[in-house]
């Protein structure tokens, strides 16, 4: 016997169009809204461009792991409401699939989709936490060569100050610059020049600033008076400041934790209660959010298919407001827990369990009640609030025409 026949391959087709752009759609707008404020950011700091793919980079775990049950809860719910309003789906019950059988599909998908997700959520996803607050760091730090800022006077360790009009490549290509560097011996060193660039050295703590065409003023308790000179171009060692170094990852750090290292803090004594309790409400929470993608079929088929007679998509809107909905109480449950308030057991999996007894409650109405329809009593109920509201849009606009027509 097969395991996958000509329908379910149909079917599987029929799921993975939604699945895909679903899941595609939600990231780039997760993106997009995230890609603004890094800009923002590293201009503010004065970091190369490039640093905020990088950064955005090691933030698509996070949004995959958002978006991947919406994506599987929308491919699976479009593909089986698209059969349902084209009658291809009571030609495959009347040949005999039952909604048991034609879930075989969906599961599959469940499956492979919660192996994908524990992959990001217990391995990936730490460490690229960790990467991006590293990335952060060295931006601010000026470890990325990000710290010269333009129009701006710069401190560069305790003996310059550098200011320059403008930057570009990198600090290969400045212009409009002043600098300014004094000694403790009592010497001064003070210059404008037309342009210049950083050069790096054998010696990775020093970097070489190059300046052309300009003029310098010097002091020094050796010389008589000040000396001003110009040149064409004049070479300025600098020692870069001791850089500090970025903590390690992990430890009270949770979302750097993988799932194995957020146990062994819940359960190490010699870290604060405060710090056990977050481990164990995070973990918790990571496993809560991945079990409920085992409902997302049943929860899918329910919802996926509308009253005979109707091609209403109120099951599309009640389907995203349910796992949004979800999502945020098991991100409240885990706060709660994590302060200690309540166990995880009473926060995450209390909910978890409520709301898969509502999820099994509408697949048996569908699959095992004769013209059950989960969704049937509040789509009338949304017909007739459309109506009234129709009804109330006319007389306002009768009584308008009245009182203008009087």
């Amino acid at each position: 016997m097969k395991l996958l026949t000509a329908n379910d391959r149909y079917i599987a087709r029929k799921i993975a169009i939604p699945l895909i752009a679903t899941l595609v759609i939600a990231a780039m707008l997760l993106v997009l809204d995230q890609m603004l404020r890094l800009f923002d950011f590293v201009a503010a700091e004065g970091g190369p461009v490039g640093i905020v793919f990088r950064m955005l980079a090691n933030l698509l775990p996070e949004y995959f792991s958002v978006a991947i049950p919406l994506a599987l809860m929308l491919g699976i719910l479009l593909a089986f409401r698209g059969l349902a309003t084209s009658s291809e789906l009571d030609v495959m019950r009347a040949v005999g699939f039952s909604y048991r059988r034609l879930l075989r599909v969906p599961y599959f998908y469940a499956f492979g989709l919660i192996a994908v997700n524990l992959t990001i959520v217990g391995y990936l996803q730490p460490y690229a936490e960790y990467y991006y607050e590293q990335l952060q760091f060295d931006l601010r730090s000026g470890a990325l060569g990000a710290s010269i800022k333009v129009g701006q006077f710069n401190k560069l360790g305790d003996d310059i100050t550098l200011r320059v009009e403008q930057s570009r490549d990198n600090g290969t290509d400045l212009s409009g610059i002043f600098v300014d560097v004094g000694t403790k011996k009592g010497e001064h060193f003070t210059a404008t020049a037309q342009s210049g660039q950083f050069l790096s050295t054998a010696d990775p703590n020093l970097l070489l600033l190059r300046l052309r065409n300009g003029t310098a003023i010097q002091q020094s308790p050796n010389f008589e008076g000040t000396r001003v000179l110009t040149f064409r171009m004049q070479d300025l060692p600098i020692d870069l400041p001791a850089m500090k170094q970025f903590r390690l990852r992990g430890g009270v750090e949770n979302q750097e934790n993988t799932f194995f290292e957020l146990l062994r803090v819940a359960n190490d004594p010699t870290y604060s209660k405060e710090t056990r309790d977050a481990a164990f409400a995070n973990f918790n929470f990571r496993a809560v959010e991945l079990a409920v993608m085992l409902l997302i079929p049943l929860l899918a088929l329910s919802l996926a298919v509308p009253p005979k007679r109707s091609s209403s998509a109120l099951g599309v809107v009640i389907s995203v407001v349910l796992i949004v909905t979800y999502h945020k109480v098991n991100e409240f449950g885990e706060g709660v827990a994590a302060l200690g308030r309540v166990s995880p057991f009473v926060s995450l999996w209390l909910p978890f369990f409520a709301f898969a007894a509502l999820i099994i409650w509408m697949y048996y109405v569908l699959a095992y009640v004769p013209g059950g329809q989960p969704i049937g009593a509040i789509e009338k109920r949304f017909e007739k609030f459309g109506k009234w509201l129709r009804r109330r849009f006319k007389f306002g606009q009768r009584d308008k025409k009245h009182e203008a027509a009087a």
